[in-house]
Parts: structure tokens; sequence; C-alpha cells
């Protein structure tokens, strides 16, 4: 039921922003200057610009509070409660701006978390990773045993309508070369579509491994679904509602695990040279 919240909050709380933001140019293009309003453009403006940039030019992580975003906002909010309510004595004007603010602290405190993943002790690193059965995109068959023999980096990511998962992937591409020259196995997982796993395959067209875990079964056997993470609205675009937690893995030539991240922000994910150093202090021992 929680997470059902947080799937229609996403969705809706950056078009409440949007709305304010345009509600608040046309009051002060045909008003005269009003605090209330300046200072509700600079929080919906920046909640508006954060949630569009993602999409725009993606970033594969974030800092967990998002310093500089909210920093602005608390800005916005201070103009709206000071200037509006005290000066202009309208308290009430600036119920808009508080309740921005409060769905941005929703959005970092609340949407952005998942529950404690380290009760997972399935993934511990020294553990053997167990085997899955995956398909590929001609939906064979793939177990994830054919990897042994080489480390393998396993990335399980949402879908292609996660920014964040978009620029993860095409950071580990960037370091292609160096991962091949290590002959690292590269699998990335997701419970999407074999159609919307194709056309991911084909952008990059690389020898990585682009496998789709029907319906989630792999995602439920590790403990890492996400129940009713996809976005409200997003299932029109040929989504599930259930998806799969951001989670990392890397296992040694003989599959064990030697790295896991399990990441408890969906925002906050590790740097692609981790791998490369996980892998090369591994391999040198």
């Amino acid at each position: 039921m929680n997470n059902i919240f947080k799937s229609v909050f996403i969705s809706i709380f950056p078009v409440i922003a949007l709305y304010y933001a345009i509600d608040s140019i046309v009051h002060l293009i045909n008003h005269s200057v009003s605090y209330r309003y300046i200072g509700r453009l600079i929080l919906a403006s920046t909640i508006v610009t954060f949630f569009l940039f993602l999409f725009i030019k993606p970033v594969a992580r974030t800092d967990s509070n998002l310093k500089k975003h909210t920093i602005s906002i608390a800005i916005g909010l201070l103009i709206s409660l000071i200037f509006g309510g005290a000066i202009e004595q309208d308290i009430h004007g600036s119920l808009p701006s508080i309740a921005l603010f409060l769905g941005w602290v929703l959005y970092i405190k609340w949407y952005s978390t998942f529950e404690d993943r380290k009760k997972n002790t399935m993934l511990k690193i020294g553990s053997y990773l167990p085997e899955l059965e995956l398909q590929n995109i001609e939906k064979k068959r793939i177990n994830t045993s054919k990897f042994i023999g080489n480390p393998s980096i396993f990335l399980f990511y949402r879908g292609n309508w996660c920014p964040l998962c978009m620029a993860q992937i095409k950071e580990i591409a960037s370091q292609y070369k160096e991962l091949e020259k290590r002959n690292v196995n590269i699998i990335f997982i997701s419970p999407q579509s074999h159609g919307h796993t194709k056309s991911l395959a084909e952008k990059f067209n690389l020898n990585f491994n682009f496998l789709v875990d029907h319906k989630n079964k792999v995602a439920k056997q590790l403990h890492i679904l996400s129940k009713n993470g996809l976005p409200m609205g997003f299932q029109t675009l040929g989504y599930d509602s259930d998806t799969v937690m951001p989670t990392v893995l890397i296992t040694n030539s003989e599959g064990k695990i030697i790295f896991a991240d399990l990441t408890n922000n969906y925002r906050v994910r590790p740097e692609p040279e981790t791998f490369l150093k996980i892998i090369d202090t591994y391999t040198s021992k």
C-alpha cells in the first residue's frame, strides 16, 4: 500500500509544481510584484527544473538530500513566508509554498528511500549468487551459471523509463574497453518487456547481456522486488506496475559475491570506477 501512495505521489507532485510555476508567472505578469508569488515561483521552478533535467540530461546519481535544490527551495519558502506572509500580511497566500516545500521533503525523505535493505542476507558479500533463470531479448532461457568462469557485474535496473538507470548503464558502457580487458561479463537485468530491452540493447550495440526478469521472478527470489514501484501512468508506456530496486552485484569467477550495492536511496548509486577497483583487487590476490 505504501508503494501505491509513492507511485501516485511521484506522478502528481511535479505536475502540481508546474501548475504553481505557471500560475506564479502569469500573476506576476498581470499584477503588481508580490513576494508571495516570487517565493512560490522560486520554489516551484526549482522542483520543475530538477525533474525536467532528470530526463533531458540524466545523471546516474545525486547526493541524498539534493542540497543545492533544497537551499533554493528553502529560500523561496522564506521569501513567501517572511515577505509575503508578514509584510504583505497574507499568510494564507503562502500556503501553496508551504505545501510545495513539504512535498519536496516527502520526495527526499520518503519517496527516494527504500526499506532497510541490510536485512537482505541472501546477497551478502562472501555468499554465492544462487542460480537465476532469466530470458534474453529473443525470450530464450538464460541461466546465470553460464557466466561462471569470469568475473561478472549484475546490474538490476528499473527500466528504460528510469533516467538514473539509463545514465548508470551509459557510464558502464563508457568503461567497456577496460571491462573487456578484464574479461568481465556485464549483465543488465530488468523486469521490463522484451521489446523495451531489445531497443536498449540496440542503442548501445556492445557485447553486453541485456536480460529480462519475466514477471519479476528473480527479483522475488533475491528479495529486491519493488511492489508498485512504477510511477502511476507509466503503465500506458508498456511497463508493469511492479519493478526492481536498483541493485549492483559483482561475482568472482566462481560465482561468489565480492561486491553488493543494495542502495537505500534510488538516487544514490556507486561510481563505475568502484567496479574496476573491486575487480582489480580480486584479480590481484
